[in-house]
This record gives structure tokens, C-alpha cells and sequence, in this order.
């Protein structure tokens, strides 16, 4: 049995993308901490080829996240894993961004490495945030965010950082640039089993947590006006996108991060150029 995951997979890019793995696994677990609306996703997307489970996680649960792996695992081979699930600025304090779209992902990753056989695919979201973040991070900073699953990651990254880890936004591109890093260390141990792993950075796009972002943070609209392509995303597109990564077509890609932003983070690095 073929066994696919995908995270965040209630609404949005983690919906889109559970859409697409249908009828390439036999078994495909959607998995958020919205429970109801996971139900209701399964039964909507179950086919006569493709079973889908829900399952209600919260990732930042690590013996939650050890007990999902060990269900995946029982299933039987696994094939593709989407991991969406995250909370963006708006959403929380600092130390909640960092715990959710870092830890979370670091501990859903080692608990699924066990699992990795040849043919396993995984793709983690990243963000824009984390392309702009990766110009201005010093390196003890990025020495922190590479020792995700410590005990003490939130003082250590607040020492490294300083005030400017308090803003939550902040906080999300560092977190999100912690993924990017994370999947280049984490290819190196899963090509040794046959296995590949990158991250893909969404731009702005029109889903319900895009929208209450762009809704308050003024500066969204400023960069919408500056995105060559001139308009939001749509959440297929990223689909489309993390498809390619997990499909054979990619077979020779790993370790990489895929930017799907419209052009965003090219129009303000040279604006920012043309400044200086």
C-alpha cells in the first residue's frame, strides 16, 4: 500500500495539495488541528483509488506527531507528504510562529524518517519571508534555527536575535528560512535511503490566511502593486508546483527550495539594489 500525507489540508494550499495526491496513493491521511473540517475533507475527496483518513494533530505535539508516524507506518509505504500546516503573523505571539512552522515541521520530519524508503517524496512549506530573511540573518542566528528540537530553541534564538524576534513577523521569516535550512541538511540522510525532500516559498496568495494577512498589514498592498505578474496566487498554482516536486519528473531534485511568488522577492531585491 502506497501512503500519502498531507498537513494543514483542512482549507487553502494544504487542500489544494491533497487534491492532487489523490489517485497516486492508495491510503492518504489529512491531517490539521481543525478536526471537523479534516472530516469533511476526507469524505469529500475519498475515491474508489484512494482512501483518505483524517486525522486531528496539533504539530508541535511531539508524542502526537511519534503516534501519527507509527499509524502512517502500519499503512504501509510511504510515498508523498505534504507538510502545509503553519500559522502565519497575524495569527500569534512570536513564540507560537516559531514553535508551529519550525518545531512543528523538525519534529514532523524526524518522526517520518524512519519511514523513508526509495521513492518516498516530501515537500515542507517555507515562504517568500524566508528568501527576504536570508539576506539580512546573521550566522549565529541560522546556528540556532539549525538545532530546531532543543529544549531551549526560544532563549537561544532570542539571545542570537534580540529585540527584533519579538515581532511576529520577524519571527515567521527566521522560522520559515529555519525550514529551508532544515530540508537541505535533512536530504543528505534521506537520499542515503532513496528518499527526497525539498520546501516550496509561496508569495502572496489568495487563500483564507492570505487574506486576513493582506487585510492587516498595509505593506502587502504595496508589494502586490510591485509583483511583476501583478495579481495574488492561486492556491493550485502552488499545488501545481509541490506536484512536480513530489512526481517522478523531479527524481533529481533534492535539498532545494522552489520560490513561487510572481516575481515578488526579485522586484524588491532590485528595487532595494537600485537604492543603494
Amino acid at each position: 500500500m502506497q501512503v500519502g500525507i498531507a498537513t494543514g489540508a483542512a482549507r487553502g494550499m494544504g487542500l489544494a495539495c491533497a487534491r492532487r495526491i489523490i489517485g497516486t496513493v492508495d491510503v492518504l491521511f489529512v491531517v490539521d488541528r481543525d478536526g471537523d473540517g479534516v472530516k469533511q475533507v476526507a469524505e469529500t475527496l475519498s475515491t474508489s483509488s484512494t482512501r483518505v483518513a483524517p486525522i486531528t494533530l496539533d504539530v508541535t505535539d511531539r508524542a502526537g506527531v511519534r503516534s501519527f508516524s507509527e499509524t502512517a507506518a502500519a499503512e504501509g509505504t510511504l510515498r508523498a507528504v505534504v507538510h502545509a500546516a503553519g500559522i502565519s503573523p497575524t495569527m500569534a505571539d512570536w513564540e507560537s510562529v516559531v514553535r508551529v512552522d519550525l518545531v512543528g515541521t523538525a519534529l514532523l520530519v524526524d518522526a517520518l524518517t524512519p519511514l523513508v524508503v526509495p521513492g518516498t517524496a516530501m515537500v515542507c512549506f517555507a515562504s517568500m519571508a524566508a528568501q527576504l530573511a536570508a539576506d539580512t540573518v546573521a550566522a549565529e542566528v541560522d546556528a540556532v534555527l539549525d538545532a530546531p528540537l532543543v529544549d531551549d530553541l526560544l532563549e537561544r534564538l532570542r539571545r542570537a536575535a534580540g529585540e527584533m524576534i519579538e515581532d511576529s513577523g520577524a519571527a515567521y521569516g527566521v522560522a520559515k528560512r529555519g525550514v529551508q535550512r532544515l530540508v537541505q541538511r535533512t536530504a543528505i540522510d534521506w537520499g542515503a535511503r532513496g528518499g527526497r525532500i525539498n520546501s516550496v516559498s509561496p508569495g502572496m496568495i489568495d487563500t483564507p490566511m492570505g487574506r486576513q494577512e493582506a487585510e492587516n498589514q498595509p505593506m502587502m498592498r504595496v508589494m502586490l502593486d510591485m509583483t511583476p505578474l501583478a495579481r495574488e496566487g492561486r492556491p493550485d498554482e502552488l499545488a501545481d508546483a509541490v506536484t512536480y516536486l513530489l512526481s517522478d519528473a523531479a527524481s533529481f531534485v533534492t535539498g532545494t527550495d522552489l520560490l513561487v511568488d510572481g516575481g515578488i522577492v526579485a522586484a524588491l531585491r532590485t528595487a532595494a539594489s537600485r537604492a543603494e
